[in-house]
């Protein structure tokens, strides 16, 4: 009986390794997650956990590109190679809130000018070293006045989007760099309305 017995092609087919591999043919594949794959997904728990972080947005000074209830991702990691840059939304603890407090607030803003300018709020404008700046991201234009600000180098002037329900720079002043936690990167999750 000659259909019984291996054909030439079959026997072709067995003499090549990369064509005799199935994967029903080993059991290894079934051994999720090997020893490899775990240590993979601890140094990424790890990198994840020292460079970046999620944060929860209680207010709304910063709306409309924030609301009350978001979820942000913030990266810890930019500002040790590089200097903060103009409309950078960034995270700092609240420069008004005394050391001794058990929980730490930390609040989020934009940087609206860097070490060197001249900042000014008035007529419903912000004006960097004399220049109105063109902000199509604030809420509604500012109802206050600001005095002629200096900020010093080393220093950033910070300001919510919603400016008229913000407490930022326009209230304390220019905020250290060194006090800056990380940078807004995206919202990862926006409740529903």
């Amino acid at each position: 009986m000659s259909f019984l017995r291996p054909s030439a092609l079959h026997q072709c087919f067995i003499a090549f390794p990369s064509l005799r591999w199935m994967p029903c043919q080993s059991w290894e594949f079934l051994r999720w997650p090997a020893l490899d794959g775990l240590l993979r997904l601890l140094v990424v728990v790890l990198l994840w956990t020292m460079f970046s972080e999620i944060r929860f947005i209680p207010s709304s000074s910063m709306y409309p590109t924030l609301r009350v209830g978001d979820r942000v991702v913030v990266e810890k990691a930019s500002y040790y190679i590089r200097s903060p840059a103009m409309h950078d939304i960034v995270t700092f603890p609240d420069p008004t809130q005394q050391t001794g407090d058990s929980e730490q607030i930390v609040f989020i803003k934009r940087i609206v000018a860097k070490g060197g300018d001249l900042v000014e709020v008035r007529s419903g404008w912000l004006y960097v070293n004399g220049i109105a700046q063109k902000e199509d991201f604030i809420a509604e234009p500012p109802t206050y006045v600001s005095n002629l600000t200096y900020v010093p180098e080393g220093h950033v002037y910070v300001l919510g989007d919603n400016r008229n329900n913000s407490f930022d720079s326009h209230v304390w002043g220019p905020l250290p760099i060194k006090n800056i936690i990380g940078r807004y990167v995206t919202c990862c999750h926006r409740p529903r309305s």
